[in-house]
């Protein structure tokens, strides 16, 4: 710009010059020499001029390149940070692969390797129960506070395929092993399970402690088997539409748990089928409703040890939702074996929409036994049904796993867990040819009706409070005698549970 300006004072002074030298009369030679002086200046400061452009150019030109140069090497010095930061995380994110991962939540304590291929869980489940009988409904010292699970839970995967459980239970009045088996995952529909796990029959049985209705379960699970020693293969097709399980098993009377050893050298088959005929369908209000079969067979050779558990007295027979004896094979005459074929059936079906609950169970066991006093025998076709329900008083959706509330307890954020309502009614009908030959009908029913109703409290995904009031009355017995099953079946039984629990 300033050469500019230079170059047209220059022109504009060579003008004023010629101006000035012709007002003077100069001669003409002299005028023509002034004038051609003057034209070699001009051309003189052209070429001063055109070498300043030039010289200006090249000047910002080399700033350009310097510029340039500068950019290209701040770019490449990018591209290399950018590279660097790339491979530091492909370097972290392959030390990832090869990390063992730790996960604490409200699952348990997990640790697992980098590629899920080994690992270890850590659950545990505490249940601290109150009963309180009504009216004198309960025998002495039956009344009170007790430790009704306390369990420890290990299980964990090997070799991605092989899964384990481990369950002692510190509960009660000894240590106990209820659950101990390995587990092959060949697909979920192909998977075989060895040793000591739930005999596959009952439908509540099935269901998980920490996830039923009520503190105990109904009268139906008097007539189906606890935990046995067995082999199962099992499977869910096509993401549970229908499951199924089969397998043999060493053979436990009714409710019992097995004793790891085999009473008699004789097995038992068990096996059952359960559909969920909608889950995969677009009918959300049926994708829940479950409907199945299951039962068992096996021969007892003449052992007691084959008859139904004795909790809550000192035969063995049945017992009520507060765990007293209301029935015991207890003839005048003789003790009874079972001895023959024992087999069992059980219809069963679950309902699950929203905060809706309901479940169903019919159960049949068909049991041989024989009374050793008389040599007298009979195959004794004791039955039970229940029919369950609940409604989720704050929302969430009700599942046979379980409740997880959407606002968990939290007074200061104004949450308050959720809450559920429920109800039961269940039967148990012992069959006439039990007495009096293998039953005393002076001491023992021969039919128990309960309903029961409570409020369960569910603070969060791992702690529940619940309440229950539960009465039941019985057909027959009520004789004289202090203990159960006479004391038991005397007078109606009522009795208020409240639970406390903590699983994880």
């Amino acid at each position: 710009m300033k050469i500019n300006k230079l170059w047209l004072a220059t022109i504009l002074g060579a003008q004023l010059t010629f101006t000035s030298l012709a007002a003077d009369g100069t001669t003409d030679t002299n005028r023509d020499a002034d004038i051609e002086a003057l034209k070699q200046q001009l051309r003189e400061l052209g070429q001063k001029v055109q070498a300043l452009e030039s010289q200006r150019a090249a000047e910002q030109q080399a700033a350009t390149n310097i510029a340039n140069g500068q950019i290209q090497e701040l770019d490449q010095k990018v591209r290399i940070l950018a590279r660097e930061r790339e491979l530091d995380q492909e370097a972290a994110a392959a030390l990832a692969k090869t990390q063992p991962k730790l996960t604490v939540g409200p699952g348990g304590l997990t640790a697992s390797s980098a590629d899920s291929n080994f690992v270890f869980s850590l659950k545990a489940v505490l249940q601290v129960d109150d009963r309180t009988f009504l009216d004198g409904s309960g025998a002495k010292g039956n009344d009170g506070l007790l430790l009704r699970r306390a369990r420890p839970i290990f299980q964990g995967t090997l070799y991605r395929d092989f899964d384990f459980v481990f369950v002692p239970d510190f509960g009660g009045s000894s240590v106990q092993i209820f659950d101990a088996y390995a587990n092959y995952r060949y697909e979920p529909w192909a998977q075989l399970r060895v040793g000591k796990f739930k005999t596959p029959v009952g439908l509540e049985q099935l269901q998980s402690d920490v996830n039923t209705s009520f503190n105990e379960r109904s009268l139906v699970t008097d007539l189906v088997p606890n935990r046995d020693v067995g082999v199962q293969l099992w499977g869910d097709i096509n993401g549970g539409v229908l499951s199924y399980a089969v397998g043999i098993f060493n053979g436990v009377g009714d409710s019992r748990n097995t004793g790891n050893v085999n009473t008699d050298n004789n097995g038992e088959f068990a096996g059952r089928l359960f559909s969920l005929p909608f889950k995969n369908t677009d009918i959300a209000a049926l994708q829940n409703f479950g409907l199945g079969v299951a039962g068992s067979s096996g021969n007892v050779s003449t052992t007691a040890a084959g008859l139904p558990s004795t909790t809550g007295g000192t035969l063995p027979g049945y017992t009520t939702d507060g765990q007293q004896q209301f029935f015991a094979y207890n003839p005048a005459v003789g003790a009874v074996q079972a001895n023959g074929n024992h087999w069992r059936l059980s219809p069963q079906g679950y309902y699950y929409y929203g905060p809706l609950s309901l479940l169903g169970e019919y159960a049949i066991s068909d049991q041989g036994v024989l009374n050793t006093g008389t040599g007298a025998q009979a195959h004794l076709q004791n039955t039970a049904w229940e029919i369950s329900g609940g409604w989720i008083l704050t929302g969430e959706n009700a599942s046979f796993n379980g409740i997880t509330p959407l606002h968990p307890f939290d007074p200061r954020k104004g949450q308050w867990g959720a809450l559920q309502v429920v109800a039961r009614y269940a039967e148990l009908n012992i069959d006439d040819d039990a007495f009096p030959v293998f039953s005393n009908p002076a001491t023992s029913a021969s039919a128990a009706q309960a309903w029961s109703a409570g409020l369960n409290w569910y603070l969060n995904k791992n702690i529940r409070m619940n309440a229950s009031y539960s009465h039941t009355t019985f057909t027959g017995g009520g004789g004289a005698g202090a203990t159960a099953p006479a004391f038991t079946t005397r007078q109606p039984e009522s009795v208020f549970f409240t639970r406390l629990q903590l699983a994880f």
